[in-house]
């Protein structure tokens, strides 16, 4: 079952890529103040506050659509992780107290 259901949900929730993460954030950035300052400058160009805020709402909603969803952009470089190897013969024991715990 785990092999059907690890492709879905390597697809919706995306795997951890520091990279992704920074390119995000990079992108975020920029998104945000080029789309606040296009806002300010229509706005005092036209005078009118309310095309101000529009303009800048849709930035944001245009940045936070461009960075919210993992697109594969953002998973290029994921991270791998350890396979835990509790109860395999051959695991690593840990010492604790003297006691060996898997």
């Amino acid at each position: 079952m785990d092999e059907l259901l690890a492709p879905l949900q390597d697809a919706f929730e995306g795997q951890i890529d520091f990279h992704g993460q920074r390119l995000a954030e990079i992108l975020t950035t920029v998104l945000l103040v080029l789309s606040g300052a296009i806002s300010f400058v229509v706005g005092y160009i036209y005078k009118d506050i309310h095309l101000t805020l529009w303009i800048g709402l849709g930035g944001t909603l245009f940045t936070a659509l461009a960075v919210i969803p993992p697109w594969p952009i953002y998973n290029q470089n994921p991270e791998r992780w350890l396979n835990s190897a509790g109860g395999k013969a051959g695991a690593p024991k840990v010492l604790v107290d003297g006691v060996k715990v898997a």
